[in-house]
């Protein structure tokens, strides 16, 4: 079963033409690592599937259901989760209170202190800090502690974007093999934007290459990998 497909999306930025013509699709329960270089069109990718830009045309469903035109909190009623570069923890917060915030939009609210609890569980640095401000964490504590609050949501569809940006190589791994754990844990469907394409693709199901706001590529990631020509052009090796 497909649970996202995306379907020639085009978004424009005023005159910048941001995606064109993008399509790709995602199995429930499968990783999506989507790459690129700046400008590529993939922070633009997750907004628009989260419901914080609208697309100038194509679609977007979500377990057969439209995502385009739907207000970021019905998304997240949906189980849709998005946890956007850098921005995606509130700094005047301790750590609890922003993982408390990750359960706002839920229907179900029962068992928020659970979903805090697995959160801990897969992340206990944060355990040692919930009282503390989130302005006073490092930077792969706040990363932490962003995804911990999308996963408070109780996610089915997580939309990650750049979760490496400016973390040590031995907090990225730690992060990653978290991420890929969980989602097969879980069933949970990932949709993780990287500049880091090696790290990216070696947990991801499918590979998704854009440039330029164009698709250059997409398919199963080791196809992607050993690619020749894509590993020269996009992969840097």
């Amino acid at each position: 079963m497909t649970a996202l497909l995306i379907n020639k999306l085009t978004v424009d930025h005023g005159a910048i033409r941001a995606l064109s013509d993008v399509s790709f699709e995602v199995p429930e329960g499968k990783l999506a690592a989507v790459i690129g270089s700046n400008g590529a069109g993939k922070t633009t990718l997750l907004r628009t599937l989260s419901g914080l830009k609208s697309p100038t045309s194509g679609t977007a469903r979500w377990n057969d259901r439209s995502m385009v035109g739907v207000k970021p909190e019905d998304l997240v009623r949906r189980g849709i989760s998005h946890v956007s570069e850098g921005k995606s923890v509130i700094p005047e917060l301790t750590v609890k209170e922003n993982l408390l915030v990750g359960g706002l939009w839920r229907n179900d609210k029962s068992d928020t202190a659970q979903a805090i609890n697995e959160v801990v569980e897969l992340f206990p640095r944060l355990g040692e800090r919930m009282s503390q401000s989130a302005n006073t964490l490092s930077g792969g504590e706040r990363q932490m502690l962003a995804i911990g609050r999308a996963l408070v949501s109780r996610p089915k569809l997580l939309l990650l974007d750049e979760p490496s940006l400016g973390l040590a190589p031995l907090i990225i791994e730690q992060i990653f093999t978290a991420i890929n754990d969980l989602r097969k844990r879980l069933n949970m469907t990932v949709v993780l934007v990287e500049q880091n394409a090696i790290s990216a693709l070696e947990i991801a199901d499918i590979g998704v290459i854009l440039n330029l706001g164009e698709l250059v590529a997409s398919g199963p990631a080791q196809d992607l990998m050993n690619d020749p020509a894509l590993r020269s052009a996009y992969l840097g090796y």
